[in-house]
């Protein structure tokens, strides 16, 4: 069994760092503390192919593999949570034209999303609707040959920043399965009717755009439906292999950050006339800390291997998400621990790794799901 990166993915990783360590880090308690989005860093971030990094090379993109992808969401959230779903999330939706768009779909949206030169988004959580994605209620209605569009979004990343939305609507509402009825339209920012309101006072990744979508009587054309109508409820089901999968990844990124914190910090702190990493207290919480992210790192990683050799990994990446989601939360915490004080202010990272760790148990299914997909498919075997 064959543990080792490849020369290119290490060269991936090593680039990536070095963006980050330059770009990401001297501006991240910035971005943090104003809840501003970091415009001029994702543009950076573009230039090197991190934005849209899976979006095929035809249509601009890198074309990395799913590994690839998770190599470089680590090593940004380790980082700067913050920052790094900014960039990362630059092409949220894309997924859905890439797999189930028509020619012309990918060829109008996904290159400007890969050369940064647009921004996308996918509208599917509701004010009363989030795990149960069954319960969307906002509605698309045929008028000759538009779609007119009626609903409110909730949580919706690059709300106010993005160009346009891949939005999960109601097209059926009188389906008799509760899964059908239910397609994926694409929805452009600037059109009439479509109004979207900032989200503040986030606990983390504030640098991140986060935001309420308003659709009032939007109109699109019917072209604008992404794949067959009435499937999307099975399409996105599609996705969460390699997207919980990736948000293990974040998971993995943000322990590392804060294990690398926690090392640094041990090692330069003194009390009682020598390092508090001579301490073993401080030796275990660090031992236990680095052994928890490596068992999270080589789940994620092969959760990942399993998406880009196609096979169904339902289990396995709710595994990897589920664990590589709670790791990152007790690291962050036992980093917070070992710096003391410290580690309350936002003087030190780990203050900001904490906040921004408890996203990853939330979105893209939250831990109470993932243990329900776990024993769902551990009892149909």
């Amino acid at each position: 069994m064959e543990f080792g990166l490849s020369e290119e993915q290490q060269q991936i990783r090593d680039e990536v760092r070095r963006f980050a360590e330059n770009e990401i880090v001297p501006n991240a308690e910035e971005y943090d503390t104003e809840e501003k989005f970091p415009h001029e860093i994702v543009d950076k971030a573009a230039e090197m192919g991190l934005v849209g990094s899976s979006i095929p090379i035809e249509y601009g993109g890198a074309g990395y593999s799913t590994l690839e992808t998770v190599l470089i969401a680590e090593e940004l959230f380790s980082h700067d949570p913050g920052i790094a779903l900014s960039i990362s999330a630059c092409s949220f939706g894309t997924e859905a034209i890439q797999e189930f768009g028509t020619e012309e779909q990918k060829e109008r949206f996904l290159e400007p999303v890969a050369l940064g030169e647009k921004i996308s988004g996918a509208a599917i959580s509701e004010p009363d609707t989030g795990s149960d994605v069954s319960s969307v209620s906002t509605r698309a209605e045929k008028d000759g040959d538009e779609w007119v569009i009626n609903g409110n979004k909730m949580w919706i990343t690059n709300g106010t920043v993005g160009d346009f939305f891949v939005v999960l609507c109601k097209t059926d509402p009188d389906a008799d399965d509760r899964y059908a009825g239910f397609s994926q339209i694409i929805v452009e920012s600037d059109r009439d009717g479509f109004s979207s309101e900032k989200i503040t006072g986030k606990l983390g990744i504030r640098a991140s755009d986060t935001a309420e979508l308003i659709f009032d009587d939007v109109r699109v054309p019917e072209e604008n439906l992404v794949g067959d109508q009435g499937a999307a409820f099975l399409q996105q089901m599609q996705f969460f292999d390699a997207t919980r999968t990736g948000v293990a990844a974040q998971g993995v990124g943000i322990a590392k950050g804060a294990l690398e914190a926690a090392l640094d910090y041990a090692q330069d702190r003194e009390q009682f006339g020598k390092s508090i990493s001579e301490f073993q207290a401080i030796q275990h919480k660090l031992s236990e800390m680095a052994t928890e992210t490596e068992a999270a790192r080589n789940l994620t990683y092969k959760a990942a291997w399993n998406v880009d050799q196609g096979n169904d990994i339902t289990k396995l990446a709710s595994m990897a998400k589920e664990y590589a989601s709670r790791v990152a939360v007790d690291v962050a915490n036992e980093a917070v621990q070992i710096h003391g004080g410290a580690g309350y202010v936002n003087d030190f990272p780990v203050e900001r790794f904490y906040r921004d760790s408890k996203i990853t148990q939330i979105y893209e299914g939250t831990t109470e799901i993932q243990k329900n997909v776990i024993a769902r498919e551990l009892l149909d075997e």
